[in-house]
């Protein structure tokens, strides 16, 4: 395609399917074999030399795989992605490819909590973390150590769903030498593009929107095509954590229908949270796409749209409360994970947990949903009868 402005309807729909190559299949098929041979020794020394780019053994390169590949890297406007078999496969290899030991990782506000408990891991191999809850720069430029590496982020953050300047963030850490990675699964690539803001490495749970039907678990790490080939050697190809073809297929499937989807998330997800707002025992509904978010301005430079996952504040704080409002819902399932087809909720408060939530800067009375692709008035009207239960 060369340089030439492709718009992401094109890029899902028809990017790399290559129909004739397939004897015009509308739909790749799933490449199942573990290995490729070659006719002579002489090709397979060859593309022995640059694996990242030839189809040699199923854990370095699948045409299955690389479909998708390539039509999430072109979404991201990065150079390289490579799939992974699970969100944190893909965090692990990111994080791994640069720090080692006696090396220090920053993480800004609230993020992933399999991710914080990797970093806690890590400490077992002298990889020491920080997380510090402000976004002002002044602050996060005071936590930078001299043996700093790398800053982690995700933006909106995890739970409070608070915009990050990301502008900011990437100038600060290339003045210092540091590299920097984000988790883009919340607003994916049709609502933001962090490598368009500096950001060394995307990452996202493929398990989430970019597959959208809660049929599969997987990965995706985008960056530059220098970075991605020192990853692929290392801690793609010797860790293991890759895609299989099959999972590829169905997440390429669910690409079809990613900028579509995104949009009736949107949608859905403005009008409940705007219902949020008025309820008479919601105190505060952390959602970027509302005006009245702290961030809106800054999320508007930052973000193209907002996707349906988002939280709200209930006026007790009591895990009774959240248990009886939980337990009243009716169009929401009771589950982790998010952005399939199906409404979710779930809570950080599990009634042991006040301290570390408040420590955490998570109100207690937090309640977390993802708005699927049901009916947004029957959504409102299960809220509104489970709010009213308390």
């Amino acid at each position: 395609m060369g340089k030439k402005k492709i718009s992401n309807e094109q890029i899902v729909t028809h990017l790399g399917d290559d129909y004739k190559k397939f004897h015009g299949a509308v739909v790749p098929p799933i490449y199942e074999n573990s290995l490729f041979i070659y006719e002579t020794f002489e090709e397979f020394t060859e593309a022995m030399e640059s694996e990242h780019s030839n189809y040699l053994y199923w854990r370095g390169t699948n045409p299955t795989v690389e479909i998708a590949e390539q039509k999430i890297a072109l979404l991201e406007k990065g150079e390289k992605c490579k799939l992974f078999s699970s969100g944190m496969a893909a965090i692990s290899a990111a994080i791994l490819s640069f720090v080692k030991t006696g090396e220090h990782v920053l993480s800004i506000s609230n993020i992933y909590g399999p991710t914080t408990k990797l970093f806690k891991y890590l400490e077992k191999f002298g990889i020491t973390h920080t997380n510090i809850n402000s976004k002002k720069i002044d602050v996060i430029e005071a936590h930078i150590k001299p043996n700093t590496r790398l800053i982690y982020l995700e933006s909106p953050t995890t739970m409070n769903f608070q915009i990050v300047n990301l502008p900011e963030i990437t100038e600060l850490a290339k003045q210092k030498g540091l590299h920097t990675i984000i988790d883009n699964s919340w607003a994916t690539p049709i609502f933001q593009n962090p490598i368009e803001f500096g950001v060394d490495v995307v990452v996202h749970s493929a398990s989430k929107y970019l597959g959208g039907h809660s049929d599969l678990v997987g990965g995706a790490l985008i960056t530059s095509e220098s970075l991605m080939e020192r990853i692929f050697y290392n801690e793609y190809q010797l860790l293991g954590g890759v895609m299989p073809p099959y999972e590829a297929w169905l997440l390429m499937r669910g690409l079809r229908t990613l900028p579509i989807r995104m949009k009736a998330h949107q949608e859905s997800a403005s009008k409940v949270a705007a219902f949020l707002e008025t309820h008479q025992t919601v105190k505060k509904v952390n959602y970027p796409g509302l005006t009245s978010a702290p961030d809106f301005e800054l999320g508007k430079r930052m973000l193209k749209g907002y996707s349906g996952l988002l939280s709200f504040e209930i006026v007790s704080k009591e895990f009774e409360s959240i248990r009886e409002v939980i337990n009243a819902l009716e169009q929401f399932n009771i589950g982790v994970s998010w952005g399939g087809f199906e409404s979710l909720v779930l809570s950080p408060n599990n009634g042991q947990n006040y301290e570390q939530l408040i420590e955490n800067n998570i109100d207690p009375g937090l309640i977390r949903i993802s708005v699927g692709l049901e009916s947004e008035e029957e959504l409102i009207k299960d809220l509104d009868q489970a709010l009213l239960s308390i």
